[in-house]
């Protein structure tokens, strides 16, 4: 049998959203040759949809512990600790290098950088670049430096479909037209799985495939059943329907609006709050949205969301937008540590597929871009520590990618919404995606309501539970574990 071809590195890094260009660059500094192995044409990932920004202590009155004490209230006792103080002292040097690699973020007329607010935080930290577009602007520069990097071996509408693991280690990645490119390390920066969901903010790509992947090569994932449902995904707008709405609007004073037009929730409390609410107010009344007025916010702050919303024949500024909540971000992933390095020696993952416990049972607004940023410099570093190959091993054949019908994601949406109990989330075990089999059994596993992880059949928090994180491993079922 012929061997296939194959592309020699020192790391191989799949994806191409900020965590994987920032590894990818971070690596490339370090002297390595990198393989960046992008699903899609650069600057077309999730991390291009970002809207909101990267929270970071830079604020004369702010302090990397005042934004570490909000990382763990609004992660509703599940935070890793360490993980949120790993992020929290080393974002404002993430900003700097991002700006010396030239990002270019918002600021005010005295040149100072514009920092917004958003729900959960006690004070202005979030750094933007061009208003609610930081991803999309992160995303195009980087994408630009990696470009002309002559240590990044791009490979554009590659789709990594195994992870080459040679007597227990990660050694490489095969891709769909059966190359094979070797390394010492893989990292994955795949993305997120919200689009599973019937009703997402997320493209159609974030189905969770590199957590897949992880798992058929036997590393472990946690925290399955901590999904974010953003509050405010515009409903019922053709054009626009389920576009996201950033949090940073509600900072500068948008209201969230019941049928006759009164308050019903602290805007600004954290994600998971802001959800239910709407979420129970659309049951009580029946009614299939609430309103966000953005009547009073001026448009030159978020001009990619006005664009978007008029477009669709909604002019927000004389409208009130409809809205209804939607999934937005998984905070479970690949189980690491705080270096990226999964259950699985040589085998890395950092961003949305990642699971360090950074947010707990819900994230506070914000810190997933930086996560990228932050863990992913780590993963880098640590990755090059790993001993060369030794020999070429023989890739895996490709595992067929998961099935992912629309009753699949109508029933996640059912039984896995904002509020789930056992009947529901046992229809899913039969589910053909294993990772939504995958899901429910953690779901099943831990029995409270938590953050994001709401039970209708167990409705309050279980103290003995805190710090725990739910682990499985394909094959195996879930265990909660408390991870420091």
């Amino acid at each position: 049998m012929e061997r296939p071809v194959t592309i020699e590195a020192d790391l191989a890094v799949v994806g191409a959203g900020g965590a994987g260009l920032y590894t990818a660059l971070t690596a490339a500094e370090a002297g390595a040759r990198v393989a960046l192995i992008s699903a899609t044409p650069l600057a077309e990932s999730s991390s291009y949809w970002a809207q909101g920004g990267l929270a970071a202590a830079l604020a004369v009155d702010d302090s990397p512990e005042r934004h570490l004490e909000d990382t763990l209230v609004t992660g509703r006792g599940t935070v890793r600790r360490s993980a949120a103080e790993a992020l929290t002292r080393e974002a404002p040097e993430i900003v700097r290098d991002l700006e010396r690699l030239g990002v270019h973020f918002d600021a005010d007329r005295r040149g100072r950088l514009a920092l917004g607010l958003e729900g959960g935080h006690s004070i202005r930290r979030i750094a933007h670049a061009g208003g609610a577009a930081t991803g999309r602007r992160v995303s195009r520069q980087l994408s630009a430096v990696a470009a002309t990097d002559e240590r990044i071996a791009i490979l554009e509408d590659c789709r990594a479909t195994a992870i080459v693991v040679d007597e227990g280690r990660a050694a490489g990645v095969r891709i769909h037209d059966g190359r094979v490119v070797l390394a010492r390390a893989v990292v994955l920066a795949t993305g997120g799985a919200a689009a599973l969901w019937a009703r997402t903010t997320n493209p159609v790509g974030a189905t969770g495939g590199g957590m897949v992947l992880a798992a058929r090569a036997g590393a472990a994932l946690a925290d399955l059943e901590m999904v974010q449902f953003h509050p405010t995904a515009v409903a019922g707008v053709d054009g626009a329907d389920s576009f996201l709405v950033t949090e940073a609007v509600r900072g500068e004073g948008a209201l969230l609006l019941d049928e006759h037009g009164e308050r019903f929730v602290d805007e600004l409390s954290p994600r998971d709050e802001v959800a239910r609410a709407v979420a129970r107010k659309m049951l009580a009344t029946g009614a299939s949205s609430v309103a966000l007025d953005m009547r009073a916010i001026d448009p030159d702050l978020f001009p990619n969301v006005v664009e978007v919303l008029r477009r669709a024949g909604l002019d927000p500024v004389r409208e009130l937008v409809p809205v209804a909540p939607a999934a937005h971000y998984m905070m479970g992933g690949i189980a690491t540590d705080l270096a990226g390095r999964s259950t699985v020696p040589g085998l890395y993952a950092v961003g949305e597929c990642a699971c360090t416990g950074l947010h707990g049972a819900n994230r506070l607004a914000s810190n997933s871009l930086t996560e990228c940023f932050v863990f992913g410099r780590r993963a880098a570093l640590a990755a090059l520590d790993e001993p060369p190959r030794a020999g070429s091993p023989e890739p895996p054949p490709s595992g067929p990618p998961p099935r992912l019908t629309a009753a699949s994601r109508e029933a996640l949406w059912r039984d896995a919404g904002i509020e789930r109990d056992a009947d529901g989330l046992r229809r899913l075990l039969d589910d053909d995606h294993e990772l939504v089999r995958l899901l429910a059994a953690s779901a099943l596993a831990r029995e409270e309501s938590r953050g994001a992880h709401q039970r209708r059949d167990f409705p309050t928090v279980d103290p003995a539970l805190d710090g725990h994180h739910t682990v499985v491993t394909n094959g195996a079922p879930p265990s909660l574990v408390s991870w420091r």
